[in-house]
C-alpha cells in the first residue's frame, strides 16, 4: 500500500495506541521521530482528559496536537485551538435521568479538571487511569462552571446499562459509547471527526493525505474523515465496518506496524 501522500496521523489511544495495560511502546517513540524527520502531523485524539493524554505522551508532548475529551477539546502546547463545551442546564438534565439509577458514575470534564462525587473508593481508583486531575464535588448537579463532557461510566456495560437511559438524548447532543465501560455526552460538535476536520482546513491537508486510527465508537467520526482509516483487531464491529482497512490488535502494535509502512513509503518516495 502507498503511503507516500500521507501528511497528518491521528491515532485514538485506549484500546488502539496504547497496550491493554494502558501504555505507550517504545517502539511508537522511535517511529514518531522518523513522521517528524518526514514533516507528517501527529494528533492524539482520545476521550480522555488532555492532562492523562500528554501524561502518556510526556517525551512528545511539545510536537504533537492533543485532541481530548472526545474532540470537545483541542491544544497545542500552551495553545488552545478549540473548545466546544456543554450547554447551561445539561448537566441538571442528565444527573436527573440517572438519579434513580444505580452503580452509574458521573464524572463532569472540564478542560483542566474533571470533577466526581466521590462515594466510591474503587471507581476514584478505577478514574485515576484516565484523569489525573479531579476534584469530589457533594452534588454534581450544583455545578455551574464550564464542562466539555459528561462521562459516565458503569462496571459491567455503558452499553447494556447507561445507553438505554440517555439514547432519547441524541437528537440534541452527541451520545457516545466510548468503550466498554464508558459512555459520553457532549455538544454536537463536538466528537473526534468534527475536530479533525478544523486540523485539516487548518493545516491545508486532504482526506487522502490523512491516516487514522480507531477502535470504538467514539472513534467513528473521524475515521470516515481519512483515506487510510484503520480499524484494530480488537475494534468493535461498528469500526471495523466503517474503516477501509484493518491492522492487528493494540497489544500487537498494530499501529506502529502501519506507521513502519509509512515510513517505509515516504522513505522511497523521497529516493526518487
Amino acid at each position: 500500500m502507498d503511503f507516500s501522500k500521507v501528511k497528518m496521523v491521528v491515532t485514538d489511544m485506549d484500546g488502539t495506541l496504547l497496550n491493554s495495560k494502558h501504555e505507550v511502546s517504545p517502539e511508537f517513540f522511535t517511529l514518531f521521530q522518523k513522521l517528524k524527520e518526514q514533516n507528517i502531523k501527529f494528533v492524539a485524539a482520545s476521550g480522555r482528559q488532555y492532562l492523562s493524554i500528554v501524561e502518556k505522551l510526556d517525551a512528545i508532548k511539545d510536537d504533537i496536537i492533543v485532541v481530548a475529551e472526545n474532540g470537545a477539546y483541542i491544544r497545542k502546547r500552551d495553545k488552545e485551538m478549540l473548545s466546544t463545551p456543554l450547554e447551561n442546564g445539561t448537566i441538571s438534565e442528565v444527573m436527573d435521568i440517572l438519579k434513580d439509577t444505580p452503580n452509574v458514575h458521573v464524572v463532569l470534564c472540564g478542560k483542566e479538571s474533571a470533577y466526581i462525587k466521590g462515594d466510591s473508593e474503587i471507581f476514584k481508583n478505577k478514574l485515576k487511569e484516565y484523569y489525573s486531575e479531579f476534584s469530589i464535588i457533594e452534588d454534581l448537579s450544583t455545578f455551574n462552571g464550564e464542562i466539555l463532557k459528561i462521562a459516565l461510566f458503569h462496571f459491567e456495560s455503558s452499553e447494556d446499562h447507561i445507553y438505554p437511559l440517555v439514547k432519547h438524548l441524541e437528537s440534541k447532543m452527541k451520545v457516545k459509547i466510548s468503550g466498554e465501560n464508558w459512555l459520553d455526552i457532549s455538544s454536537m460538535n463536538a466528537n473526534k471527526g468534527y475536530a479533525l476536520e478544523q486540523l485539516q482546513q487548518k493545516y491545508n491537508i486532504s482526506k487522502q493525505e490523512t491516516m487514522v486510527f480507531g477502535d470504538y465508537n467514539n472513534d467513528l467520526e473521524m475515521l470516515t474523515k481519512g483515506h487510510f482509516s484503520f480499524a484494530m483487531e480488537n475494534a468493535h464491529p461498528d469500526v471495523i465496518e466503517i474503516a477501509n482497512f484493518r491492522t492487528s490488535s493494540n497489544d500487537d502494535n498494530g499501529v506502529e506496524r502501519i506507521l513502519e509502512q509509512l515510513v517505509l513509503s515516504k522513505t522511497k518516495s523521497n529516493t526518487y
